[in-house]
């Protein structure tokens, strides 16, 4: 056992995905095609930005994960 024990051999090893960049992607899709992604609560962002990014998702969206509170029926 020279340099430690052997990775495990899998046929499935030939489609194990890959991880992506999250962030480079979202880069590329703003740069390529005008396309932007966003958390409303992105720490890069001041409370105003985030508050308008909230507000285009529910006119866009609809209210989503905000539209049901604690104990309501939709």
């Amino acid at each position: 056992m020279i340099g430690g024990p052997a990775q495990p051999r899998s046929s499935l090893g030939r489609v194990q995905g890959f991880t992506i960049n999250a962030e480079a992607t979202k880069v590329f899709g703003w740069n390529s095609h005008g396309i932007l992604v966003v958390a409303e609560n992105d720490t890069r962002l001041t409370w105003v930005e985030q508050e308008l990014v909230r507000q285009l998702g529910e006119k866009l969206y609809g209210r989503g994960h905000r539209g049901k509170q604690h104990g309501q029926k939709r």
